[in-house]
């Protein structure tokens, strides 16, 4: 019996509209190929939602800022710029995951946060990874979906 849930699922969804992800037109923001420096795009989108890479916070030499405000405010501010290019704004994001080097920053991290949206805040998780790439504290990702 339970074979059939994902069936029943799968016809209520088309049923009401509902599109797979393989029948929405997908578009990238800076596309790259396998053989591109850099092994993935900035984000891809699929319909009316937007699948942002994880960023980090580095300057424009490649260096992380002495302080964890600045680097917040560097990761936020390159996760808007790529949410600018696909025509949406950290009002369309709805899920945000943040990878942070050690939970201490937290707070520094929210104090930035905050200031990048005007609306709801979306859905978040903050987790404790240990060491991220070039000593980076934060590395941000996320889903945004246009309102």
């Amino acid at each position: 019996m339970t074979m059939t849930r994902p069936i029943v699922a799968l016809a209520l969804g088309t049923a009401l509209g509902a599109t797979t992800p393989g029948s929405a037109p997908r578009s990238y923001v800076e596309a790259r190929t396998a053989t591109s420096d850099r092994p993935f795009s900035d984000a891809v989108r699929v319909g009316d939602t937007l699948y942002l890479s994880g960023k980090i916070g580095v300057d424009a030499d490649g260096k992380v800022p002495a302080d964890a405000a600045s680097e917040a405010r560097n990761v936020l501010s390159d996760v808007q710029k790529t949410l600018l290019g696909a025509g949406m704004t950290m009002d369309d994001l709805v899920f945000v995951q943040v990878f942070c080097s050690d939970v201490e920053h937290y707070r520094s991290f929210n104090e930035v946060y905050r200031t990048y949206f005007t609306k709801e805040l979306p859905a978040r998780a903050f987790i404790g990874s240990g060491k991220l790439l070039f000593g980076a504290r934060f590395e941000v990702q996320g889903i945004a979906a246009k309102r």
